[in-house]
């Protein structure tokens, strides 16, 4: 029996439209192979690495009137060619053109004919680098029947070689009419599911839009606490084109643990985490931000923060799960240090009993998770109700050890966040192998001076650094 999408995986394929696209992104840099990139070879690699996760060969089928939610089928055509794309920067390769790159392809729509991800192979950076830029739509990542394909294209270790799987033959495609019978068996078992799926699908997500509280399916629940009230307004939240900016930001990972070390050694600095000093960074950098657009920025001004934070379940034996933080991210405190403290103070009051994991558990756990995690946080705030944050901000631990495609080793990776209505910033970040690395997706738009934020990221963290007063 073909596998049913659940309620919200359906939901992101209805909210969908020409200007707010479900899928999920990364940008992986690499150093090139010896002897450089060999195409042929590469895409014998993808092939070997997606026959271990089915769903990358199957495509959606929806049911005659749209009785019951849509199903999964394998892709009797499926062409790998048609998924994977080459293509090259001009001289000189530069990063921003890379980032150009990336704003152009991303706000593509996938082919819902076909299987719900691309990937691109991107030579020609300078220093003899090249790039795979992955989009892997919403509705196909839950974290557990499906890994975002950031996820399955590298390993730990390098080498071409891919343990084979078996010789894949699609099964049949079901008729019509034993999906329509499929659909009157789920009716006599659960009316009202039929009921919202002739509806269209879209009542239902809105349902689970304001019942935030209830989570994100059996992979995230929500946890925050006071978040009745609205968002605060802000130029973060605008109407949203279809069209996008994106800019990469990175950062040395030991200036965030000097930070964390210095303060920690203060009388009221309890548990200062690295994701605090990145939250406080980030906080820094939208205050200058909007000072240089002119905003009014008092001292009770902040910007509300969805920061999805991986938690354990009740037995303490599966981590992925996400408890979904709002923080009012101070921007109207002048001191570095003070916005720190008072960021870290918010941190520990929303995941208070939360059994959030710590990063190196996590990547013990779960290996290469970042992209797979960064999908399962922008799921949860695609799922709840725009009107509660101004901003989206998934930061996910990545692993202090080299990671590889073939033998090509991966030099720093971007997270790509989609934009919802109203949205006009993402904020994706992942710390790898000594480094943290944000990817700002932002509408082209609303905010043409994303770069002005990237740079004062940088500015902020070298603020932290240098505050002597930090921790004292």
């Amino acid at each position: 029996m073909a596998d049913r999408l659940t309620s919200l995986d359906t939901s992101f394929l209805y909210l969908e439209d020409r200007s707010t696209v479900m899928h999920v992104g990364s940008v992986m840099v690499f150093d090139p192979p010896d002897g450089g990139l060999d195409h042929e070879r590469m895409m014998r690699y993808i092939a070997g690495r997606i026959a271990h996760a089915p769903r990358y060969r199957q495509r959606l089928k929806w049911v005659p009137g749209h009785l019951a939610k849509p199903v999964w089928v394998d892709d009797p055509s499926f062409d790998l060619a048609y998924h994977v794309r080459r293509s090259a920067l001009p001289r000189p390769g530069s990063d921003a053109q890379l980032e150009e790159f990336v704003a152009r392809v991303q706000p593509r729509h996938l082919d819902r004919s076909r299987p719900l991800w691309e990937v691109y192979l991107i030579e020609g950076l300078e220093h003899g680098r090249f790039a795979i830029v992955t989009k892997t739509h919403q509705a196909l990542v839950d974290g557990i029947t499906a890994l975002d394909i950031g996820q399955v294209l590298v390993a730990d270790v390098p080498g071409w070689e891919v343990y084979p799987g078996q010789e894949w033959r699609p099964r049949p495609i079901p008729s019509d009419l034993s999906l329509v019978t499929s659909a009157v068996t789920d009716l006599v078992k659960g009316p009202r599911a039929m009921l919202d799926a002739v509806r269209g699908g879209v009542e239902e997500f809105k349902e689970l839009g304001e019942r935030t509280a209830s989570g994100v399916g059996s992979l995230a629940r929500t946890v925050f606490k006071g978040a009745a009230r609205p968002a605060p307004t802000s130029p973060l939240n605008a109407d949203v084109g279809s069209a996008r900016r994106f800019v990469m930001v990175g950062t040395d990972l030991a200036a965030y643990r000097a930070v964390r070390a210095h303060a920690a050694r203060g009388p009221h600095a309890k548990d200062v985490t690295v994701t605090d000093v990145v939250l406080a960074t980030l906080t820094g950098a939208l205050r200058a931000w909007l000072l240089t657009r002119g905003e009014a920025v008092h001292g009770s001004s902040v910007v509300r923060a969805l920061v999805p934070v991986s938690v354990a379940d009740e037995t303490g034996a599966r981590f992925n799960q996400l408890a979904a933080c709002l923080v009012d991210l101070p921007v109207g405190e002048p001191a570095p240090s003070v916005r720190l403290h008072q960021v870290s103070h918010l941190m520990r009051q929303q995941l208070a009993g939360g059994r959030a994991v710590p990063a190196d558990q996590l990547v013990d756990l779960a290996g290469f998770a970042p992209p797979t995690l960064h999908s399962m946080g922008a799921r949860l705030g695609l799922a709840m109700s725009k009107r509660l944050f101004n901003l989206i901000v998934t930061n996910v631990p990545g692993p202090q050890y080299p990671l590889y495609a073939g033998d090509a080793h991966m030099l720093s990776t971007y997270p790509v966040i989609p934009l919802a209505q109203g949205q006009a910033l993402a904020v994706g970040l992942t710390s790898y192998e000594g480094g943290v690395y944000y990817g700002l997706n932002a509408d082209r738009d609303a905010m043409p001076d994303v770069e002005v934020l990237g740079q004062a990221i940088v500015d902020a963290l070298a603020e932290l650094s240098l505050d002597g007063d930090g921790g004292r």
